[in-house]
């Protein structure tokens, strides 16, 4: 049985082994996938000996840049992004670094939410890797106009500078900024303790802002509970870029690409 794995620490929560279970299923692709704690101190010596024998991995907190310098290749997206979600044993043995999570994103925006980014202007929160994992494919899409705020706003600027040759992007802090915008995108991880970024409800234009957080809870998280009260037109949590992003992992491994649609819908079913 072809073998699949996903590195964490913690892991417990993790549901991909579950879609991607349900994504083999489908597809009628043989392989096993299970969720592994990987070490604080070893990540390196912990992938390896699951490569011995394993075919690809996805790679979640806090391992991606680690990942990013374990691979032996790198996709474009992976390279550009400085960090690696899901790794592939190629038939020489090395190992190819790839990074789904702003393809997930785009295709949970696009095609799930049905959202039309050209032209618009995107405000993204935050200036860490899940923020950089998706400015190439944000970018790709022809935005007019792409902010990144930052508590510290020198990491935005670097951010701003790394990716000027992909479009219009700026820097800002979160203090700096409250015309109104059509998309927000929650990259930080504010909403794990159930706090919210410093920004202004100016940002949000009542019955035509969308607000995207990147985190997803059972119940709606801090970020897009203040959205909603502020008059955002939808609020979106980050259930569905888990399942796009997984979806194209899986593509990259198999060569298949799975339904996501019914996958995500079941995970919908059991957060209730």
């Amino acid at each position: 049985m072809d073998r699949y794995c996903v590195f964490g620490n913690p892991i417990g929560h993790s549901k991909s082994p579950l879609i991607h279970r349900l994504f083999a299923a489908q597809t009628g692709e043989q392989l096993s996938y299970e969720a592994l704690l990987a070490p604080l101190d070893d990540f390196v010596g912990f992938a390896r000996a699951f490569f011995a024998e394993g075919l690809g991995a996805n790679v979640t907190v806090p391992f991606k840049e680690e990942a990013f310098r374990l691979a032996d290749e790198l996709s474009q997206r992976a390279a550009r992004a400085g960090a690696v979600n899901t790794l592939k044993k190629l038939a020489d043995g090395r190992l190819l670094g790839d990074n789904t999570d702003g393809a997930g994103l785009v295709r949970d925006l696009t095609v799930n939410a049905g959202l039309e980014l050209a032209g618009k202007r995107i405000l993204l929160l935050g200036a860490g890797g899940a923020v950089r994992g998706v400015l190439e494919p944000l970018l790709a899409e022809k935005p007019a106009e792409l902010v990144i705020a930052n508590r510290t706003v020198a990491k935005a600027e670097e951010l701003a500078r790394l990716f000027s040759d992909l479009g219009p992007v700026l820097a800002s802090g979160f203090d700096w900024i409250d015309a109104p915008v059509d998309l927000i995108v929650n990259g930080t991880s504010a909403s794990l303790a159930g706090e919210l970024p410093p920004i202004s409800p100016s940002l949000i234009q009542p019955g035509h802002t969308v607000c995207y957080d990147m985190m997803y809870a059972k119940e709606p998280t801090a970020f897009n509970r203040w959205a909603a009260e502020h008059g955002a037109a939808r609020t979106l949590d980050g259930l569905g870029m888990l399942v796009e992003q997984a979806a194209e992992a899986f593509f990259v491994w198999r060569g298949v690409r799975p339904d996501s649609a019914p996958v995500l819908a079941e995970l919908r079913r059991l957060l209730g």
